[in-house]
C-alpha cells in the first residue's frame, strides 16, 4: 500500500486542488523553456548566421530540423509516457533538451548547429506532448478550454521576454549565451517533476509500432530535409529532390502500412472524427502561413530595416503579448459565438493581420507596428485556442493519447512548412529583384503569399456544424436557444 502510494508520487503532498494548480505550472516551465528558446533564435538568426559565416536563409534549416525532430519523436512520445512513467519520460527529455541546447552554444558551422537543433527537437517531442497528455487526463470537457488557457498562459511569457532577451544577449553579448539560459530552467523542472509530478502510466501499453515509426520518421525527415534545402544549402539539388522523392514514397507505404495494424504509431483512423478532423486539418492549413512569421520578421526588421537585434526583439514581442491578452478572453468569446462562427471569421482576419506585416517599409512608425503586431497576435491566439480545443472535443479519454500524438505532429510540420515556404518565397524575390543582399522589397510578397495560405484554411472551418463541440466551448447554438425560448413562451416542457 505505501509502495503504492508513492509511485502516485502525491499521496503525501499537496491537496487535490494544489495538485490541478500546480500540475499545469509544472509542465510551464517546459513549454515556457521551449518556447523562449524558439523566440529568442528567431530573433538573432541573422547574427548567428554571420557568426558561422552563412547567408541568412540557410539559417531556415536550424528552424526546420527542430521542427522535424519534434514530428519524428512526438508520435512515441504517448507510448513511452504509458510504458515508462510520464514522469521518467518528462524528466528525461528535460534532460535531452538542455544537452542540445549546449550542443547549439558549443557549435561553430552550419551542420553542427543543424545538429544541435535536432538533439533539442528530440527533448522538445518528449516533454510538452507528455506534460499536455497529462493534462488532458486529469480534467473534464466542460474545463479544457480554461485549463489549455490556465497551463499556456505561463508559458506564453516565454515569447514576451523571448525577444527582447535576446535581442539583448545578441547585441551586447554573445548569441551563444541565449542557450544557456535554459540550463537553470530546466534544473528547475526536472525538481519540480520530481517532488509533484504524478508518474501516470498504463497496465495495458499495447506493442510499439516500430515498422510505422520507421517509415512515418523517415519520412516526415527526408521530405521536410528536401524541401528545406532546395536553396541549394547544405546539400546539392539533386540529393533534395531524392529526399522529397524518398519521404513521399515512405509516407505513402506508411499510408497503407497504418490501415493494416491494430496500434499504428499515427492513428489516422481518427480523422474520422469531424472536428478532430477539421481542428487538425484546418488548423494546419493556418499555422502554416502563421509559422513563417518568426523567421520572416526579424529578418525583414535587421536586414531590411537595417535595426540591430535588440530593437527588432523590442518590435516583435508584442505579437507575443497580444496573445497573452487573448488567452483570458478565449473562453468567453467561444461560448458566446461557437467554435463555428469563431474559427471561421476569425481566421480570415488573422491573416489579414499577417500579411499587413508585409506593408511595413523602413519609415513606418513603430507604434504602427507594434498596433499591427499586438492586434494580429489577439486573433491569432484566439484561432488557436479555438483550433486546439475544438480538436479534443469529441475525442475519448481513450484515443487522446494517440489523438495528441497526430495533432502535435501536424501542427509541428504545418510550422516547418510556413519557413520553407516564406524562406522560398523570400529567395524567389529576392533573385526577380537581382540576387543581391536582402532588402526591404524582398519582404511583402512572402507575407502576402502566407497569408493567403492562413487564409484558405477558411474553407475547412465552414465545414463545421453550428453545434460543434458545443460541450466544450459552453456554446448553445441559435436554435436551440430559440426553442427554448419558445417553450418558456408555450410554458410547456421541452420534448
Amino acid at each position: 500500500m505505501r509502495a503504492a502510494k508513492a509511485e502516485r508520487g502525491f499521496s503525501r503532498g499537496p491537496t487535490v486542488l494544489q495538485r490541478a494548480k500546480l500540475l499545469p505550472l509544472i509542465v510551464a516551465c517546459a513549454l515556457f523553456m521551449e518556447n523562449t528558446d524558439s523566440t529568442v533564435i528567431a530573433t538573432s538568426l541573422p547574427v548567428i548566421a554571420q557568426s558561422l559565416g552563412e547567408d541568412p536563409i540557410a539559417l531556415k534549416l536550424a528552424l526546420t530540423s527542430y521542427l522535424v525532430s519534434l514530428a519524428v519523436f512526438i508520435p512515441i512520445s504517448g507510448w513511452m509516457a504509458d510504458r515508462y512513467g510520464a514522469r521518467t519520460i518528462f524528466r528525461a527529455a528535460l534532460g535531452v533538451f538542455m544537452l542540445g541546447s549546449v550542443l547549439c552554444a558549443l557549435s561553430n558551422s552550419l551542420g553542427a548547429f543543424v545538429g544541435a537543433r535536432f538533439v533539442q527537437g528530440m527533448g522538445g517531442a518528449m516533454m510538452v506532448p507528455v506534460g499536455r497528455l497529462v493534462i488532458l487526463r486529469s480534467v473534464s470537457k466542460s474545463e479544457l478550454v480554461s485549463a489549455l488557457a490556465y497551463l499556456t498562459v505561463p508559458a506564453l511569457v516565454g515569447p514576451v521576454v523571448g525577444p527582447p532577451l535576446g535581442g539583448f544577449i545578441t547585441t551586447y553579448f554573445d548569441w551563444r549565451w541565449i542557450f544557456f539560459i535554459n540550463i537553470p530552467i530546466g534544473i528547475v523542472g526536472i525538481v519540480l517533476a520530481s517532488l509533484f509530478f504524478e508518474d501516470v502510466r498504463e497496465e495495458d501499453v499495447a506493442p510499439l509500432d516500430i515498422r510505422g515509426f520507421v517509415l512515418s520518421s523517415f519520412g516526415f525527415a527526408s521530405l521536410m530535409l528536401g524541401l528545406a534545402t532546395g536553396g541549394r544549402h547544405l546539400v546539392p539539388e539533386a540529393v533534395s529532390y531524392a529526399c522529397v522523392a524518398a519521404g513521399v514514397a515512405a509516407l505513402t507505404a506508411y499510408w497503407f502500412h497504418a490501415r493494416r495494424v491494430a496500434h499504428p504509431v499515427l492513428n489516422l483512423s481518427l480523422l474520422q472524427i469531424p472536428t478532430y478532423r477539421i481542428g487538425v486539418i484546418g488548423g494546419s492549413i493556418f499555422r502554416t502561413g502563421i509559422g513563417a512569421v518568426p523567421f520572416l520578421l526579424p529578418l525583414m526588421l535587421q536586414l531590411g530595416f537595417g535595426l540591430d537585434a535588440l530593437q527588432s526583439g523590442l518590435i516583435t514581442f508584442v505579437s507575443a503579448a497580444g496573445a497573452l491578452l487573448m488567452k483570458t478572453l478565449a473562453k468567453t468569446i467561444l461560448a458566446r459565438f461557437g467554435f463555428r462562427r469563431v474559427l471561421t471569421f476569425n481566421a480570415v482576419i488573422g491573416a489579414a493581420f499577417l500579411a499587413a506585416s508585409g506593408l511595413f517599409t523602413p519609415l513606418t512608425p513603430h507604434w504602427l507596428m507594434l498596433s499591427v503586431l499586438l492586434i494580429g497576435g489577439c486573433f491569432r491566439s484566439l484561432q488557436f485556442t479555438g483550433i486546439n480545443a475544438l480538436s479534443y472535443a469529441d475525442v475519448s479519454n481513450k484515443e487522446m493519447s494517440s489523438a495528441t500524438s497526430l495533432s502535435s505532429v501536424a501542427q509541428q510540420l504545418s510550422l516547418s512548412m510556413g519557413v520553407t515556404i516564406g524562406a522560398f518565397a523570400l529567395e524567389t524575390a529576392s533573385a526577380v529583384h537581382g540576387g543581391a543582399a536582402l532588402g526591404a522589397a524582398d519582404f511583402w510578397p512572402a507575407f502576402m503569399l502566407v497569408g493567403l495560405i492562413s487564409a484558405s484554411s477558411v474553407f475547412m472551418m465552414r465545414q463545421l456544424a453550428p453545434d460543434a463541440g458545443a460541450e466544450v466551448s459552453g456554446h448553445a447554438p441559435f436554435s436551440a436557444r430559440k426553442a427554448t425560448a419558445e417553450a418558456i413562451a408555450d410554458q410547456k416542457p421541452l420534448e
